[in-house]
């Protein structure tokens, strides 16, 4: 219990009360690596949903223990120069625990994003977690993809974003995904869902099909 309400599982078992969505406080994150194993994080954005509205993200660049790869460079853009002056982790880890400090995180194919938080954070307990990629598989079939991208263009979650934004940034990353959330959170006629909608999922759904940045 968070706040004085029931949060419900994931694992199919639903409360005895249960409200819409917005009843609960989330923290949307995504993360990006150095493409090392186990991977250290490069840039981390979080963007929290309050009532059902979204508010600004906040954004932090990090020094790595170890150098960027290149195939990750590739992928996000950012280099060792990018982030040789930048804070590291301990710099900045009251920031982004306050961040996190609600009643549920969402990312897009979560595993990824929560098993780094949990491997810098240590003695964090992981909130209730909405993947977006699992619920996406199942409130929108039919898809020729789920991978965020992809999803992006056929829902034209990008348009309006600030300019200098790109995808793979977590600052984008993280954007798009809330609007993901928000999307899939609220049916066809825009009413909102329940959180038990959100929460039970089919047998197989805890397949992760897209591949990870790590």
């Amino acid at each position: 219990m968070r706040d004085g309400m029931v949060v419900p599982t994931l694992d199919g078992r639903a409360p005895e009360q249960m409200s819409d969505w917005t009843s609960l406080r989330y923290a949307v994150v995504d993360v990006e690596g150095n493409g090392q194993q186990p991977p250290d994080l490069v840039e981390v954005a979080v963007v929290p949903i309050v009532g059902g509205v979204m508010g600004q993200p906040t954004s932090w660049l990090v020094k790595p223990r170890r150098p960027i790869k290149y195939f990750a460079t590739r992928i996000h853009g950012l280099t060792n120069d990018d982030v040789a002056h930048a804070p590291t982790f301990a710099e900045i880890e009251d920031e982004v625990r306050r961040c996190l400090e609600d009643s549920a995180l969402v990312a897009h194919n979560a595993h990824v994003d929560v098993g780094v938080l949990q491997r810098h954070l240590g003695e964090w307990t992981c909130p209730e977690v909405f993947d977006t990629l699992k619920l996406a598989k199942r409130l929108l079939p039919n898809q020729m993809s789920y991978q965020l991208g992809a999803l992006v263009t056929s829902f034209s979650l990008a348009d309006g974003l600030p300019d200098g934004l790109s995808p793979h940034r977590a600052t984008y990353d993280v954007l798009v995904a809330a609007r993901l959330f928000m999307r899939l959170a609220t049916r066809g006629d825009g009413t909102p869902r329940s959180l038990q909608e959100l929460c039970n999922h089919k047998p197989g759904d805890d397949r992760d099909e897209v591949p990870s940045l790590f």
